[in-house]
């Protein structure tokens, strides 16, 4: 297992090289410049130039690109043109604890809702169960998430007043109060994964159901509710935590519109007003931590099928 660890974080490092290298080359190219934004409207020539040289950023890309990652692998990340604040404390001890709370918030609420849907739908195979948890589950995947905000924002805080629209409090400052801000951007960025979640559960949970150690344990007079989420969902749990893991890509992506529409100070905010100031650096550290967290996560689903499968374990 320590091998295939170390094999596996060898990969990583490399993959988060290779992203490094593209994602500063593609900002390169972006239109816009940060020293003109810097400066303002009025600025001379020689003004214009003194801050390029001390922004590094009149020397070749190779080397503007070697400075960056020398500095980034120290831990520094760089100072924002704008707002003068420390990038890595912006990116990580800022924006970074709001993105991650929201997407596990969201999971939780794809997972507790997803699941027992999906066991229901596969229960009662083509009734009309089936066809409601199967047309929830397409209807979900069908809604834009950002529309679906627009909505939640429109009936739930501005008619009915039950949930604030804009903002966010820490939940490890004041729990409820954090989850209460939280509850309409949960729902808009899991809604999606509710029926993800759900199909996959079905489709899996209908194939184990007709296994051979399944009739087994029915034959033995195991109880119906034993049969289904002890013997039957501890195999559906290998595809599920595929597509989880595989999934985390896109609600990182979704958490960048879904904090754009309730305002939330994550990572998807901090992308998109860096973005609009040309704050390439910012940019760059913020793709950085979205790479980072998701091979952190393909590498843990790789370690978590070595407890849900013991063949595994023994190759």
């Amino acid at each position: 297992m320590f091998q295939a660890v170390s094999a596996r974080l060898g990969q990583t490092l490399l993959v988060l090289l290779i992203v490094s290298a593209a994602s500063f080359a593609f900002l390169k190219l972006a239109p816009g410049d940060p020293v003109s934004i810097m400066l303002g409207a009025d600025y001379s020539k020689t003004s214009y130039d003194q801050l390029t040289h001390e922004l590094g950023l009149d020397q070749p890309v190779v080397f503007q690109y070697g400075n960056w990652l020398a500095d980034f692998v120290r831990g520094d990340w760089g100072t924002s043109y704008i707002t003068n604040q420390d990038i890595f404390e912006l990116a990580v001890l800022q924006a970074l604890p709001v993105t991650l709370t929201l997407a596990a918030l969201s999971l939780l609420i794809a997972l507790v809702i997803g699941i027992p849907t999906g066991v229901l739908a596969a229960l009662h195979r083509n009734s009309w169960v089936d066809v409601l948890a199967t047309t929830l589950a397409i209807g979900g995947n069908a809604f834009p998430s950002f529309y679906l905000g627009i909505l939640l924002i429109w009936v739930f805080g501005v008619d009915l007043g039950w949930f604030p629209v804009l903002g966010f409090v820490a939940p490890w400052e004041d729990f409820w109060q954090g989850l209460w801000h939280l509850t309409l951007p949960a729902i808009t960025l899991g809604a999606w994964y509710v029926g993800l979640i759900a199909r996959i559960t079905r489709s899996s949970l209908l194939e184990v159901l007709g296994q051979p150690y399944i009739l087994a344990a029915r034959a033995r007079g195991e109880p119906g509710w034993r049969v289904v989420w002890v013997h039957g969902m501890r195999n559906v749990l290998m595809p599920l935590v595929t597509v989880i893991g595989l999934q985390l890509g896109g609600m990182l992506r979704g958490a960048v519109m879904t904090e754009v529409v309730f305002a939330l100070p994550g990572l998807g905010m901090m992308v998109t007003t860096a973005v609009l100031n040309r704050e390439y650096i910012v940019v760059q550290a913020g793709i950085m931590l979205t790479g980072l967290l998701f091979v952190a996560v393909n590498l843990a689903v790789d370690q978590t099928y070595q407890f849900l499968d013991p063949r595994l374990r023994r190759r």
